[in-house]
């Protein structure tokens, strides 16, 4: 029988970032979080919508992880390029279809080596807290974060 090959982050790892991204909002006493977990390919591996998150964060979360993955570089990255590069940016959320939202909460998980195994992201409360939540998630399934800053 033939098989489709792993693609990034395994189902168990993105389960164990985002129970791991809601306990560290839950202990942060943020607003409800939605969580979004995309593997290498851009596939969604895991998505949990918090009791009480508003109607468009899911869609807000997916974008984050979507425009990191996008490009390749953290959600502070992006900001900064949405900043500094304004038509460069319209004509990214152009050709991704607006899916990709510049602003932390956007994070990339990696392996030790740097390699992209895929991209979280987090919407609910202010986007310095869900970045927050994010990075928690990714270290405690023993990955490396890249945020878009210089380590």
């Amino acid at each position: 029988m033939a098989r489709y090959p792993a693609n990034g982050l395994t189902l168990e790892q993105a389960e164990a970032i985002t129970a791991a991204a809601r306990a560290k909002g839950r202990e942060l006493k943020l607003q409800p979080l939605t969580v979004v977990v995309l593997d290498a390919g851009g596939q969604i591996k895991s998505v949990q919508r918090e009791d009480g998150s508003s109607l468009l964060r899911p869609e807000i979360a997916l974008g984050k992880a979507f425009g990191a993955l996008s490009l390749g570089l953290g959600g502070r990255e992006l900001a900064r390029r949405a900043q500094s590069m304004q038509g460069f940016m319209n004509a990214l959320s152009d050709i991704a279809g607006g899916r990709a939202v510049p602003v932390q909460g956007g994070v990339l998980a990696c392996d030790a080596g740097g390699t992209i195994l895929g991209a979280v992201g987090i919407s609910g409360d202010v986007s310095a807290q869900d970045e927050a939540c994010a990075v928690a998630g990714i270290q405690a399934a023993g990955l490396k974060p890249d945020t878009g800053d210089p380590e």
